[in-house]
């Protein structure tokens, strides 16, 4: 055990107490300690994990490598910077933080610490996005759907930060381009937060995506839907489907599952083709937590960096920003 790497998990509430169960899973990582305000919940998660139930944050830092901060918005950035300052690595839910001067500050803390810094955008790691690694995805337009039905949890921030970052963030990762121009509008309906949002983003490069989000509906959804030149992806997250229809060339078809009559493009012949990729099954969030063990050994670099995670962040603002302007 004593070159695996030390771990800590900061806040052991709704998530933070899955952090602590998926690390004593990981062979790599040693739950050494977990950390709340609330001693109980501490105590409870600490016995049910075979941990050590830390009685301050500063107990917790003599004896940990790297740290999980699951804590509310509010107090990422200030837990954040008390880690980094004490080289220790930090993984953080998503947003980041509260602001991007904020964000900018960690970032600069890690590089100088020399550190890793990862955030939490764990759709990032579900296993429905596996085959794009297959594709050459250049998408000229997005559509993308995440609805949930109303809890209380989540609902101190409004849903462009609770539920649409997550789909900035693989919007911004899958447009290779700087946002040229946002249109945003958004209603309250069971808070005095925003809880419905729609969100329409230009680029740079021409490409759009258009994102809706919601914490009122009655079931939930995630789907992202990826169009580009001759190829469309559907992706459910939820139930891990993805689809893909191309458009071949007639003569160069080499699969059977042709689902089109012939179509005349200018004298060429076209079928579409409809795919169904194979999808190795994991745990999402396992797998990010694995990624941060590994990127602090060296053996990886975060797939979500300090950086992305500032741009997530900067673009949420700017939508909820838009919104609000819009609600004047």
């Amino acid at each position: 055990m004593k070159n695996n790497i030390r771990i800590g998990v900061i806040g052991v509430g709704h998530l933070g107490q899955h952090h602590a169960k998926h690390y004593t899973k990981i062979a790599s990582a040693e739950l050494v300690g977990v950390y709340d305000t609330d001693s109980k919940q501490c105590d409870k998660i600490a016995k049910k994990q075979n941990t050590k139930a830390c009685k301050s944050l500063d107990e917790m830092l003599r004896s940990v490598d790297g740290v999980s901060i699951v804590t509310p918005t509010k107090d990422h950035a200030k837990i954040a910077e008390t880690c980094l300052k004490q080289g220790k690595h930090v993984f953080i839910e998503k947003p980041i933080s509260k602001t991007v001067e904020e964000a900018e500050r960690l970032i600069v803390l890690a590089k100088e610490k020399k550190v890793t810094l990862q955030v939490g955008h764990i759709e990032r790691f579900n296993p429905a996005l596996g085959p794009l690694k297959d594709y050459r995805i250049k998408p000229k337009y997005i559509e993308v759907q995440r609805l949930a039905p109303y809890m209380i949890r989540g609902t101190d921030i409004p849903v462009v930060l609770d539920l649409m970052i997550h789909d900035i963030d693989l919007v911004l990762s899958f447009i290779d381009s700087p946002v040229k121009k946002i249109e945003a509008s958004g209603v309250s309906i069971m808070t005095s937060s925003v809880d419905i949002a729609n969100a329409r983003i230009h680029f740079e490069n021409g490409s759009v995506a258009n994102i809706t989000s919601s914490r009122v509906a009655k079931d939930k959804v995630r789907k992202i839907k990826l169009f580009q030149q001759n190829l469309y992806i559907t992706i459910d997250f939820l139930i891990g489907l993805t689809e893909v229809y191309r458009v071949v060339d007639s003569e160069k078809q080499e699969s059977p599952d042709i689902i089109s009559a012939p179509i005349d493009l200018g004298g060429t012949q076209k079928h579409i083709v409809y795919e169904k990729p194979n999808i190795i099954k994991n745990d999402a969030l396992q797998m990010e937590l694995i990624n941060f063990v590994e990127s602090i050994q060296g053996a990886a670099t975060p797939i979500v960096g300090g950086l992305a995670g500032k741009e997530a962040l900067k673009v949420a603002l700017q939508i909820q920003n838009k919104i609000l302007e819009g609600l004047k």
